[in-house]
Formats: structure tokens, sequence, C-alpha cells
């Protein structure tokens, strides 16, 4: 065989394979019976996780028509950044417009962009983009350190673990993803804030001292989880991760 037969074959036969695995792809795809005009998110966005494991809640979009009404079996498709792993990555709208699917972020620490597509009655491609966060090991201790400490009074939702005092405080304290408080705040001050209480920084004084309770290396995983829920995202808060 003469080398330029050789690369035309070679060439010929990676082009057929490409061809085929898009044609396996697309079979394996459920058929579309209708389609939308728009789709939104239900539930599910900027959630956390440690990197590398599955949202703790399903992430669930609404394929809906002009008037805003759910569609029934329209084709929904999920994709992410590399590591990022969806069951299902696709399916097709339930009665009431929504689909359903359990996401994995990353192994890295971060924010994964997520992307919900669908198409409407001109074909046109449809986007719905949403984060979801990936803590590292400092960031989920801090995690684990908010819900010991923290989230009595910072959360006002109680739980079946935690009853939210945040209704009894005169002076509401400021859930850690308000990025427009915590983003003007500097590593210094909030860790004194958290080590020496509310009045170290001219704040209330129904905050706590917290330094003889837990050491300093663990109040900088508190601070390290607070960047990263952040909404608006501080400029600590890591990389984001989307798809190419």
């Amino acid at each position: 065989m003469t080398r330029s037969l050789f690369i035309f074959f070679t060439v010929f036969t990676a082009s057929l394979c490409t061809s085929c695995s898009h044609k396996r792809d697309s079979a394996l795809l459920p058929k579309p019976t209708a389609l939308g005009a728009a789709i939104v998110e239900s539930s599910g966005g900027k959630q956390t996780a440690q990197a590398g494991t599955l949202l703790p809640q399903p992430l669930v979009v609404q394929v809906n028509d002009e008037q805003g009404n759910g569609v029934s079996g329209a084709l929904v498709q999920f994709a992410g950044a590399a590591g990022v792993t969806f069951d299902p990555p696709n399916g097709l709208s339930d009665s009431s417009g929504q689909v359903t699917t359990n996401v994995s972020v990353g192994g890295e620490a971060g924010r994964y962009q997520i992307v919900a597509t669908t198409f409407d009655k001109s074909h046109k491609k449809i986007e719905l983009k949403v984060e979801e966060i990936a803590l590292g090991y400092q960031q989920t201790l801090g995690r684990t350190l908010a819900d010991q400490y923290c989230q009595r009074c910072h959360n006002p939702e109680s739980t079946a673990e935690r009853v939210s005092n945040y209704d009894n405080l005169e002076i509401k304290p400021h859930a850690f993803t308000e990025g427009d408080t915590y983003n003007k705040i500097s590593d210094t001050d909030l860790a004194a804030v958290i080590s020496h209480g509310g009045p170290a920084l001219n704040k209330s004084a129904l905050m706590p001292a917290w330094g003889n309770t837990i050491s300093k290396s663990d109040i900088q995983a508190l601070i390290s989880y607070i960047r990263s829920v952040s909404d608006p995202p501080s400029r600590d808060a890591g990389p984001l991760f989307a798809k190419n």
C-alpha cells in the first residue's frame, strides 16, 4: 500500500467511525413528541456538595410554551464540564413539562456550569445555564462547622436536625450566601468577628465570640466555606468550570 493510499484509508476510517458514533448517540436519544419555547429552572440550582460527589437534591428543569405552560414530551439534554455526570443525561418532559436529573460535580473545587438544552418549533436551540458548587476539603470542613455553630441563627429555615433561632433575633443575621454583604468584608475582619463576636467590628452583640470554641484553622475553613457559597461569587469563590 502506498503512503498516500494509507493516509486516505486512515482518514476515511476515522471519519466513518465518527459518523457512526454520532448516529449511535442520536439513536440513543428519546424521540420528542413536542417542542417548547423556553426552558427554566424549577429547582436544584446553586447547591453545594463535596467535589466529586452527588448533589443532595436533583436538578429539575421545565420546558414551557409561549404562554408559560409546561410542555409534555419535549427533549432535554444536560451537559457540563469534564468530570460532571448526569443520571439520566437526557429525557422527555413529563406531564408538567419537567425533566429531572441527578448531578455529580467534578473532582476539583469550584463552580460548575450546567447546561440544559431543548429546541423550539423552528428547531433553534434553547439553553438554560445553572451553577452548582463543589467544595474542597477545607470548604467541606467549613460547611460542617457552619452547620454545627452558625446555621441555627444565620439560616431562617428549620430542619429536622436543627430548629432555627432566626425569627427570635431582633437583629437578623445575614445568610452566608449573601455575597453583597460578605464580599465587602475582608478575611481579617471576618476572622475577628468570628473569634471575638460582633462588637469586634461594631456589629450586633448578639453575634457571639467563638475564638475559645473553635481553632484558628477552623475559623479559616469557615471563611473559605463562606467565600465559596457567596452569591454573587466572591473573588475567592474558586474557578468556574464550563463545557467548552
